[in-house]
């Protein structure tokens, strides 16, 4: 495997892999923008929760996939639920080898504002400088970021489906190995949007949702998540018609209930939308799939479709589109009952007639059980009768139209 390839402008410097020989220099002009110009996108993206616990003195390595390529990469840096100023004194990004190894000479170090360390007061996020270069599409990288001092609340993404490390105590971020990362978890830590400049054809979708679109019931460090189906399609297509994907679910969540604290679903979908969405450079189209916990806590179909209206309004306000995906089956699940089920029906009946939505995508059509359209495919279950498997995702990725998710 190589590793990352990243262009320096202004000092025209190109450092390339040469298998796991190292590095070779050697001088390039600066490429400029494309014929088309270019635009600034989210490559991938996941939704600020909150993990228990906290930090002292220890570096986190976070492994990210991106969706499209591009050149001059930026992290953001997220402290929207801390209760005290985040500091990190250092930052590195790589190309991810295995478990917390990176590929020995991809390592580069992030700056914010031609500095080395930022200070994120609470409720606050950081946009590094970018990294001059490209970035290659569908790629694993490590984000690794030493903590310095004692965290409060932590920001961090759980149920990820891919695991993020811990180190020993001090600053690792810039070991390439995976010697001092002894702990893993199953969260991303501070980090939400990779955030590329892409040819200006390129946009970005959010898929907006609960555990379902977070893909939990999938293998874990496999990238199976539908979203991540949805976004190797697109890579298959040329670059003019490419589509990043930040995929924007959290376990549990609701569209109308809801505030973020510790283990909790996170702050509910009509809450986050500006923040977890809105804010990712580069959104065009949001492809919302939630509700089934909703009504799984007692929202009635005509509630939870007030919510829709309002997420509606709110995406076509700031100019962009919004398309509903029907909400998958749940029977046998913890969740059905047959008052939810009547709801989950008339739910997806105002998806699919009402015209409201800029686009739909039948996600329930697309997994459940034809013998019983309540249930999912036996095939398609990850054991719990709610959340998908491997398989079900997949069927899931492929569901979109992928001319559907532009927005025209």
């Amino acid at each position: 495997m190589t590793s990352l390839s990243w262009r320096r402008m202004g000092a025209s410097l190109l450092v390339t892999a040469v298998g796991a020989a190292g590095l070779v220099a050697a001088a390039t002009p600066d490429d400029g923008p494309g014929p088309g110009g270019t635009e600034v996108v989210t490559t991938w993206g996941a939704s600020d929760d909150i993990a228990g616990g906290t930090l002292n003195d220890v570096t986190v390595r976070n492994v990210v996939r991106t969706s499209v390529g591009g050149k001059d990469l930026r992290i953001r840096v997220s402290n929207a639920h801390g209760d005290q100023p985040l500091v990190t004194d250092s930052v590195y990004v790589g190309r991810h080898e295995a478990g917390a190894s990176v590929v020995p000479g991809s390592s580069r170090r992030l700056r914010f504002g031609g500095k080395t360390s930022v200070t994120i007061p609470p409720g606050a996020m950081a946009i590094s400088d970018p990294l001059a270069g490209p970035v290659p599409a569908r790629t694993s990288l490590t984000v690794s970021l030493h903590v310095v001092g004692t965290t409060g609340v932590i920001t961090a993404h759980n149920r990820a489906m891919q695991h993020s490390y811990k180190s020993t105590s001090g600053d690792h971020a810039a070991d390439e190995s995976a010697t001092t990362y002894q702990t893993e978890s199953s969260a991303w830590y501070f980090v939400n949007a990779a955030i590329v400049t892409a040819p200006q054809q390129v946009e970005t979708v959010a898929t907006l949702g609960d555990s379902i679109t977070s893909s939990v019931g999938t293998t874990i460090d496999t990238n199976r998540r539908w979203p991540d189906v949805l976004a190797d399609r697109y890579g298959r297509l040329p670059e003019h018609r490419q589509l990043g994907i930040s995929n924007e679910g959290i376990s549990g969540n609701r569209v109308l209930g809801g505030i973020a604290k510790a283990g909790s679903a996170g702050a509910s979908a009509l809450a986050r939308l500006d923040k977890d969405v809105l804010t990712k450079p580069g959104v065009r189209t949001v492809l919302l799939l939630e509700g089934i916990n909703d009504i799984y806590a007692g929202a009635t179909a005509d509630e939870l479709i007030d919510g829709y209206r309002q997420l509606i309004a709110r995406v076509h306000a700031s100019g962009r589109c919004i398309v509903g995906g029907t909400l998958t089956p749940v029977g046998g699940s913890f969740v059905y009952s047959p008052e939810k089920e009547a709801a989950r029906q008339a739910v997806n009946t105002f998806i699919r007639t009402s015209g409201e939505f800029d686009g739909v995508v039948d996600f329930d059509a697309a997994t459940r059980d034809p013998a019983d359209p309540s249930r999912l495919q036996a095939a398609y279950d990850g054991g719990d009768g709610l959340h998908p498997n491997d398989a079900g995702n997949h069927a899931m990725g492929q569901a979109p139209d992928l001319d559907t998710l532009r927005c025209q």
